[in-house]
């Protein structure tokens, strides 16, 4: 059943590459490494002498009655105990500490690469499957890190020192012990392969039910509103049920594993009874050494069933460990350009389309095509040349060979149908996409050769969605940044007229606001966003139909406080609604991602073209 939100097909159960990779996160901690190591193995290494003592006591305390012996041998065996406590709690705090450490420099490693990405990374990955990668995936390597990259060397000191202890005592009953070996391998084998298919199942359905889950929580509204709880609720039983399913599976194997080695470990045992049994009565063998065997044989087998739990948390964290480094390896579609001597502005305030195509995910997205940009061939033949001429090949152009620039401290407004491309040119003015072809001037540098920070911090952006965090209304206004006093925020919450319903909260501007600022109305909210864009001060302000979800006296309490704001200021207003823009020094109009009109209000509605006829439809419709 294909979701949308399908995991990535399982590598390797065991990757040398990757297991290196993840043992580097390792190095900061070498001496805890190098500590628990040392603990791992004087814990085995005493889980081997009760055994001994035993045999030593049955051998030759007791049947030479020596009371003080014996009390020796009993004192040895508690100090023995209780030492392997001490050792093995120390360790199990010190590797449980390294699987939090490692835990904590992953999520802070992956969070701040999810920050560095795309928008079009985010276009293609659903949020669910981003949460997986750092909770789900993560706690999958701290499992690996707490219980089994250092406590896998516990199970093999313990099966080293029982096998050497055995073959001191007696090497033809650890031979017969060790007959049932190749048993438990192939039983292990067996498990292996059941157990990765089951678990490559558990990370699908994980997935399909995170991404579910995350879509359903922030649709909620849509949901209730339509009366499909339901229906969604349905939905959710059916991945529920799918997840069930295979977390049982896993679970049979478990069952069914287990009891087999202990199966093994008990025919080891009548083995021993049986060979040691028939050896002791012809004198070849001691009670105590039958005793001691029997003692190791049950120890024997438990690092084999913990190995093989390993193994399948060794699997585990093979698929989370690449799906990780693979998300840690992408290099961001927008990057920074190489550090230089920083570019000055040549026309501050000034922004400039030159030649401008884009396609959202089509054939060459993300791809440069410098063949249009100055220096780089002008008349070499592509889509722009020819009159805009396609191939049947060329992706869907959301925007086509578009030109235009705004003056320093001119009010451009962009108007246009719905998908005519307005706010994309936000975006690749942004720089949250990059143009396939032509290129984008900010203060007469080019965008791509400005670092992201420096230019976005030359604009201030108001979108038409918008988003509050659940902090308090100054965090929403200043976003943690230092530089902005509350003087500033303040200013600025005045700026937007939102100073009166502020005060009007009870904990005022240190009020929490709930999840995207659930509390305030969408009006408030937009004040919010115009006060935010406004504290940072930019040379630049852009709206995106800004006001399109506010009343008309709260519009008009905007537009006052914008308009002050916009002198001196570069202006690009994208409206839905023409009222918006007839003040504006100068209209853009697109249609179907082209530019087919420029001129001022009075200048557009004296001419037959689209911005008149939108004109009309809109004022005729207010009029009806």
């Amino acid at each position: 059943m294909s979701t949308g939100y399908e995991e990535e097909v399982l590598g390797k159960a065991y990757d040398s590459r990757l297991m290196a990779r993840l043992l580097r996160y390792l190095r900061p901690y070498k001496l805890q490494v190098a500590g628990a190591l040392v603990l791992l193995m004087l814990a085995s290494l005493l889980g081997v002498v009760g055994p001994y003592l035993t045999k030593i006591a049955l051998d030759e305390a007791i049947p030479s009655g020596d009371g003080s012996q014996l009390a020796f041998l009993a004192i040895l065996f508690l100090v023995a105990t209780v030492l392997i406590f001490v050792f093995q709690y120390i360790q199990a705090l010190v590797t449980t500490w390294l699987g939090q450490k490692v835990m904590y420099d992953l999520r802070t490693q992956i969070f701040g690469k999810l920050q560095q990405l795309d928008l079009a990374f985010y276009d293609r990955n659903p949020v669910g499957r981003l949460m997986t990668r750092i909770t789900s995936d993560v706690e999958t390597l701290n499992e690996l890190f707490s219980s089994g990259v250092v406590t896998v060397f516990g199970d093999l000191f313990i099966l080293f020192f029982i096998v050497a202890a055995m073959l001191q005592m007696d090497v033809e009953l650890a031979l017969v012990t060790f007959s049932v070996l190749p048993l438990v391998a192939y039983a292990a084998f067996l498990f292996r392969s059941r157990i990765r298919g089951a678990y490559r199942d558990i990370r699908v359905r994980l997935a399909r039910l995170n991404a579910y889950l995350q879509e359903s929580f922030t649709g909620i509204r849509i949901l209730q509103l339509f009366n499909r709880e339901s229906t969604a609720l349905q939905r959710f039983k059916v991945l529920d049920d799918d997840y069930l399913g295979a977390h049982l599976r896993s679970i049979t194997y478990y069952a069914l594993f287990f009891p087999v080695i202990q199966l093994f470990t008990a025919v080891a045992l009548a083995l021993i009874i049986w060979y040691g049994g028939g050896a002791m009565v012809q004198g070849a063998v001691t009670i105590g050494v039958l005793a001691a065997f029997l003692d190791y044989a049950r120890r024997f087998f438990r690092p084999i069933q913990d190995l093989s739990e390993k193994y399948n948390l060794l699997q585990g964290a093979m698929a989370s460990s690449e799906r990780i480094f693979r998300l840690l390896d992408r290099e961001p579609a927008i990057r920074d350009p190489a550090p230089t001597v920083a570019p000055q502005a040549v026309t501050p305030g000034e922004i400039r389309f030159e030649n401008v195509w884009f396609a959202y995910g089509g054939r060459d997205a993300g791809r440069r095509d410098r063949s249009r940009e100055p220096g780089h061939g002008e008349d070499s033949q592509g889509p722009a040349a020819g009159g805009g001429a396609m191939g049947a090949s060329d992706p869907d152009w959301v925007i086509r060979d578009v030109s235009f620039t705004i003056a320093p401290g001119e009010k451009l407004a962009i108007v246009g149908h719905t998908g005519a491309g307005k706010t994309t040119l936000i975006n690749l003015l942004m720089r949250f996409y990059e143009p396939q072809r032509g290129r984008i001037l900010v203060d007469g540098i080019p965008i791509c050769d400005l670092s992201l920070r420096e230019l976005r911090d030359r604009i201030g952006l108001v979108l038409q969605d918008i988003f509050l965090f659940s902090q308090s209304v100054e965090y929403n206004v200043r976003l943690g940044d230092g530089e902005i006093d509350d003087t500033a925020v303040a200013s600025a919450l005045d700026a937007v007229g939102a100073t009166p319903f502020v005060e009007r909260l009870p904990e005022q501007a240190e009020q929490p606001l709930g999840e995207r600022g659930a509390s305030l109305s969408v009006g408030e909210r937009q004040l919010l966003s115009f006060a935010r864009a406004l504290a940072f001060d930019p040379a630049i302000l852009v709206l995106d139909e800004a006001t399109s979800s506010v009343d008309s006296e709260i519009e008009a309490r905007i537009e006052a406080a914008t308009d002050r704001l916009m002198r001196g200021r570069t202006s690009l207003v994208i409206a839905h609604r023409l009222s918006t823009v007839q003040g504006a020094d100068r209209i853009l109009v697109l249609h179907r991602g082209q530019l087919v009109e420029e001129g001022s209000h009075s200048e557009l509605l004296a001419t037959e073209g689209l911005y008149r006829r939108l004109h009309e439809l809109q004022f005729a419709g207010a009029a009806a």
